[in-house]
């Protein structure tokens, strides 16, 4: 009798720093894969997997001193990615931010028994036939994406079993009591938005009882979804926590905000670390806000404010960051 018994997949996550880096003569600056690494032979933007508690320039700044031998100065945030990747018994997603560099120092070098083995420069005709990782080629808009399959379309991704990854609620959140986490550190990525209507009035949320800020105005957004990327995940938080429909306009930039001695739910301590990238947004046909989300959800209330409005207004953190954006306007439309 043939075996249908099916394979579940846990459902990992990952944030990624990255940096794109071109010289005087317009080349572009990349690293290959080594045999150590998920996908060996393949060419990818210098960069890798942020480390606990690392603000997100610090972590791009590190991977070039590794994987290039260069130190770097970090400039723009160019892109907020999300992708999701097959690897043995799992699917992994990864949010990538991607950052504008410069070199200010150091000799470029291989990286010694790292997930690398190669950097190298290459101009803009040898790219066509370079083999890349998709966002990578999605950045530079060249080389060949792939390894073919690893990386699932929707549809696909619909289609496979899964399980979602054990591992640390939000620090503080509502949540049902459950056994000790595996784990006593946790990441979180978060899709926010400076969202404003064509009276230049911005959308704040309250946030509920029971949740770390409650009774302060908060950014609409929140965490994104295994397998959804961050504008996507972010629109969708936009109607749920206000009944709103938006359309994204820009990148701002990103933040990060660790807390090692967080308390979970259940009591047990939480070494918390917080990523977010905020967007620009605008509600063309704004509505009186409304709280759609499923009862016990971290969002109590949604208002529009003015600037008088404000003034006096409770913010949290992320507000406070957010804010003087809408104060002083912004280039990215």
């Amino acid at each position: 009798m043939a075996d249908t018994t099916e394979t579940t997949l846990r459902r990992t996550r990952r944030i990624g720093v990255y940096g794109v880096c071109r010289d005087a003569g317009g080349r572009v600056l990349l690293a290959r894969g080594s045999a150590r690494s998920a996908f060996p032979g393949w060419w990818s933007l210098p960069g890798g997997g942020l480390d606990q508690g690392e603000a997100p320039a610090d972590g791009v700044m590190r991977e070039f001193r590794e994987e290039t031998g260069l130190a770097v100065g970090v400039g723009q945030l160019m892109a907020a990615l999300a992708d999701v990747c097959r690897l043995p018994g799992a699917l992994e997603h990864a949010d990538r931010l991607v950052y504008e560099v410069t070199v200010t120092g150091g000799a470029l070098t291989d990286e010694p028994d790292g997930t690398t083995d190669r950097a190298a420069w290459f101009a803009p005709d040898e790219l066509a036939d370079l083999p890349m990782l998709p966002f990578t080629a999605d950045v530079i808009g060249a080389g060949v994406a792939g390894p073919p399959g690893a990386w699932p379309s929707s549809a696909e991704l619909a289609a496979e079993p899964g399980a979602a990854e054990p591992g640390p609620r939000a620090a503080g959140s509502a949540a049902t009591p459950h056994a000790v986490p595996p784990v006593a550190r946790g990441q979180r990525f978060g899709a926010y938005g400076l969202v404003t209507d064509p009276a230049g009035r911005i959308l704040l949320t309250l946030i509920a009882p029971g949740y770390p800020g409650a009774g302060r105005w908060h950014l609409p957004g929140g965490g994104t979804d295994h397998g959804e990327r961050p504008e996507v995940g972010l629109l969708r938080e936009l109607h749920e926590e206000a009944g709103q429909l938006g359309r994204v306009t820009g990148l701002l930039a990103a933040a990060h905000r660790h807390d090692p001695a967080a308390v979970g739910p259940e009591g047990h301590p939480i070494d918390w670390h917080v990523v977010r990238v905020l967007f620009r947004v605008v509600v063309d046909v704004p509505t009186e806000p409304v709280v759609t989300e499923a009862a016990g959800g971290s969002t109590r209330d949604a208002r529009w404010f003015t600037a008088d409005e404000l003034a006096e207004t409770p913010l949290t953190d992320a507000a406070h960051w957010a804010v003087p954006w809408w104060h002083a306007g912004s280039s990215v439309q």
